[in-house]
């Protein structure tokens, strides 16, 4: 059973290596097809965490995947076949069509084929956005996603921050929104004493 795992790990991260055009982000469509769908290691929702996290980290998204899917799923040997599986065919292939491609580079039939890809790989992200989107309607509901999704956009396209610092802040809100809006429910700690109850005659 092991053996089957471990064949299938790295099976999925060299497909998913080796047929998804333009790497990094282009990969994660591929990727999920493999963990999500074919062999359901993770669902949906922590698939997307995987992905939120892998994005604020430095480094390749698709390696980054790679490691944290194949050490969840199989171990140390896991990430080492995950890793293997995703990296070297791809490394590989390159240094040895890298010479042949070169010289088709001015070519008008692979400029035109790569151009034609560029709305493919769109596309491909484009549903799996939506995906996450309805994902996370079902927890905040419609018009709460909707507004996040503007806000981070807004703070991605016009501002410019780094996707880390945006979930870096996520992070900080989860751990910490909570005692922060209590504290101010209950208000700061009152001085004054309760009346005491002596009863006595006056002098």
């Amino acid at each position: 059973m092991r053996v089957k795992l471990y064949r299938d790990l790295f099976l999925a991260f060299l497909r998913s290596g080796m047929l998804c055009w333009g790497g990094g982000p282009a990969s994660i469509p591929f990727v999920r097809r493999e963990v999500v769908t074919r062999y359901a290691w993770m669902g949906d929702e922590e698939f997307a965490e995987v992905v939120a996290v892998g994005n604020a980290l430095p480094g390749p998204i698709n390696t980054k995947m790679a490691g944290y899917i194949g050490y969840k799923v199989g171990g140390v040997l896991g990430l080492t076949l995950a890793m293997v599986g995703m990296v070297i065919p791809t490394a590989t292939l390159m240094v040895v069509l890298l010479t042949t491609l070169s010289h088709f580079a001015d070519q008008p039939w692979a400029q035109g084929m790569g151009r034609a890809m560029v709305p493919v790989v769109g596309m491909m992200m484009a549903v799996m956005a939506w995906q996450f989107i309805a994902i996370a309607a079902k927890g905040l509901g419609w018009v709460a996603t909707a507004i996040h999704a503007v806000i981070v956009f807004g703070i991605f396209w016009f501002i410019g921050l780094h996707p880390a610092i945006v979930l870096g802040g996520l992070f900080i809100w989860a751990f910490a929104g909570e005692r922060i809006i209590n504290l101010f429910k209950k208000g700061p700690p009152s001085d004054a004493s309760p009346p005491s109850d002596v009863t006595g005659g006056g002098l």
